[in-house]
């Protein structure tokens, strides 16, 4: 598989998604999650607003439900998780976890649209399934209390495949940027009873100028750039290959968290990223020719 900018693009989407995990943690130590979430979601609604304007088909009810449905499991609860996860644990734990995503969109799948699941990503579920209870195990012998988080983190996985997996079942009647524009939008209405509760007694003038130029990017990464550059990859790339580039993601976020959060990294971490990485390689690694017939 020679590189190209699809594959670069694919690339640096995931590194971004990764990035923002230890970005995200060090956003919330000084800034409550509601506050923040209500912040993302505004800074993203603002800059999808073009979105709102653009002609496009009208939706049935249905869709509207399957939207609104989106909404609340990818950007709402998926956000929350994520936060109130990588509060209470290491952002290289929580690059692990959510790097099981494959796996979960695969169990979703199957449960909610009945798709088959082949042998390989059975076998790529239960490494995945295997890292993360490696991964708590090892905290629970290292003295760390992070299994809290760690719960989060994984919620906010179930909730990142249900959007997927709703996403399937959207029909093609917008486009992939004005539903991200939608849920968003949604999102935001969803958080801001909790966020204006949060946010009045708090004191906004002890985010320094730098803090506010890390929450602005971690709303524009999250929401608009790391979709767009995955998007704009995958379309010119077999899903089974993008799949491979999902590894990246908690790597970057590993290296947040060790060189810019001075996390420490065990021996829990590694093998657990190595169980999770080999089941995505056997689950997303392109097939022969031969093979894939025989599928």
């Amino acid at each position: 598989m020679r590189p190209t900018r699809s594959h670069l693009y694919l690339a640096l989407s995931m590194l971004l998604v990764g990035a923002n995990i230890g970005f995200g943690k060090a956003i919330i130590a000084v800034m409550p999650v509601l506050v923040f979430g209500l912040l993302r979601f505004a800074i993203a609604v603002i800059v999808m607003a073009p979105q709102f304007f653009k002609a496009a088909p009208r939706l049935e009810r249905h869709e509207w439900l399957t939207l609104f449905g989106q909404a609340f499991f990818g950007t709402f609860l998926f956000t929350l998780c994520m936060l109130y996860g990588v509060q209470h644990t290491t952002a290289t734990a929580a690059g692990v976890i959510t790097s099981t995503l494959p796996a979960a969109v695969a169990i979703l799948s199957n449960l909610i649209l009945k798709e088959r699941l082949a042998p390989r990503t059975l076998a790529s579920i239960l490494l995945a399934i295997a890292g993360i209870a490696l991964l708590n195990l090892s905290q629970r012998d290292s003295g760390e209390t992070s299994l809290t988080g760690n719960l989060f983190v994984m919620a906010a996985v179930v909730c990142e495949a249900t959007y997927v997996v709703l996403s399937k079942r959207l029909t093609q009647t917008l486009s992939p940027m004005r539903i991200t524009a939608y849920s968003h939008l949604f999102g935001l209405l969803l958080m801001l009873p909790f966020g204006l509760t949060a946010a009045l007694p708090y004191d906004f003038g002890q985010i320094t100028a730098g803090m506010w130029s890390l929450i602005v990017w971690y709303a524009l990464a999250a929401s608009v750039i790391a979709f767009w550059l995955w998007l704009t990859g995958a379309k010119h790339v077999q899903a089974n290959v993008a799949g491979i580039f999902t590894a990246l993601m908690p790597l970057a976020a590993a290296f947040i968290g060790v060189v810019f959060l001075h996390e420490s990294v065990s021996w829990g971490h590694f093998a657990a990223l190595l169980l999770v990485l080999t089941g995505i390689a056997v689950a997303s690694w392109p097939q022969s020719i031969k093979s894939a017939q025989e599928v």
